[in-house]
């Protein structure tokens, strides 16, 4: 399966890791239909780890824990499709999965079969107990071949991490998202972390497999398997929009069965929704600081995205000058900047934008190429 925009949707493991049974994922679904998430886009429910027994049955198939989903995988695909959504699972290519279930290393065929006939959407294939004998391409390559040839379209989620210079073989394998950083956790060194790890990846993503960050953590506010600390609202404002600018899937991972007003209203921004969905898919590129960095992407109307970041415990003022931008001194044009939360315009200053920030804030705008008033 070739994908042409970044995957959406909710996944299990953030919030609640082996806690999961039937009855949460259904009413997980039922949540993203009934706060319109789904009809902003997000249509993915992927189970994460932890669902299957702990030894496959006597053909050697992977067996559905029968006290957490009674009615097995296939009939809850069934239920997720019928609700007009997608479903995803999640297996892992080294000896065992990361919470010590059984994995695929060896059995690509039979378990990418096995999904096919469950009737699987998204794939999420992990890199844990991966033998010090064996490379991740080929592991990876594997399940990618067995995946192709299993007669349904599947999602193949890449989640080696970035290790083992994944960035150099991803591509031959499939794949058609690749985990570009570690685990994400529910605190702002994390967030400020993974950004950062973007910085030197930014020309590996893209239109057929794009760079993934790790699932959002917006609204976790704390609670759950990852939520070690939690962020302000100023953080979590900051973690999604460089989502959104680097093009990255959103999987939204906190508790939709009870999301608070500002979480829904941020993971709902049309116009960021817009930024990281768009058709064209141009590579972001940064310019500015480190610690304050200006993420720019071309749009497919010829509109710009451009965002401004405050990654430091200080306030900063971040400068962009248009011809950084590609518009020139003597181009006679300039831009009509659109704030993506308040609809604010705002127009360069001498060809200049500025913008103070203060500590982990952000800005991003969409901005039109306008003539020059």
């Amino acid at each position: 399966m070739k994908i042409n925009k970044p995957p959406m949707g909710w996944n299990s493991w953030n919030t609640f890791a082996e806690n999961i049974d039937e009855k949460l994922i259904l009413d997980s679904a039922n949540a993203l239909i009934d706060t319109g998430l789904a009809a902003a886009g997000y249509n993915y429910v992927v189970i994460d780890d932890c669902w299957a027994l702990k030894e496959r049955d006597k053909n050697g198939k992977l067996v559905a824990d029968p006290k957490k989903f009674p009615h097995g995988m296939k009939a809850l695909a069934d239920k997720i499709h019928e609700k007009g959504l997608k479903f995803g699972m999640y297996s892992c290519s080294g000896r065992m999965t990361c919470a010590g279930y059984p994995s695929s290393m060896d059995r690509e065929w039979t378990d990418a079969q096995t999904f096919a006939d469950w009737g699987v959407d998204y794939l999420k294939y992990d890199y844990c107990f991966k033998p010090n004998t064996r490379r991740g391409e080929d592991l990876y390559r594997a399940m990618g071949l067995a995946l192709a040839n299993c007669g349904r379209d599947i999602l193949f989620s890449a989640c080696s991490w970035g290790a083992d210079k994944t960035h150099e073989w991803i591509r031959t394998t499939g794949a058609d998202i690749w985990r570009s950083t570690g685990d994400i956790f529910d605190n702002w060194n994390s967030v400020k972390s993974l950004i950062e790890q973007q910085f030197d990846r930014l020309a590996f993503g893209g239109k057929g497999c794009f760079n993934d960050m790790d699932m959002l953590i917006t609204g976790m506010r704390g609670a759950g398997h990852v939520g070690l600390g939690g962020c302000t609202d100023t953080e979590y404002r900051l973690h999604f929009a460089a989502w959104c600018m680097l093009q990255s899937p959103l999987m939204i991972g906190c508790d939709i069965r009870n999301i608070d007003p500002f979480t829904l209203s941020l993971l709902k921004n049309p116009v960021l929704i817009g930024i990281d969905q768009d058709e064209k898919c141009a590579q972001t590129y940064r310019i500015g600081s480190e610690t304050t960095p200006i993420l720019v992407r071309a749009l497919e109307n010829g509109d710009i995205a451009i965002g401004f970041f405050n990654l430091s415990d200080q306030s900063q003022r971040g400068t962009c000058m248009l011809d950084e931008l590609g518009i020139g001194i003597h181009s006679h044009k300039t831009l009509e900047l659109t704030d993506c939360w308040t609809n604010e315009k705002v127009y360069p200053s001498n060809g200049v934008i500025f913008k103070n920030l203060d500590a982990h804030d952000c800005v991003v705008y969409r901005a039109k190429i306008i003539e020059e008033r």
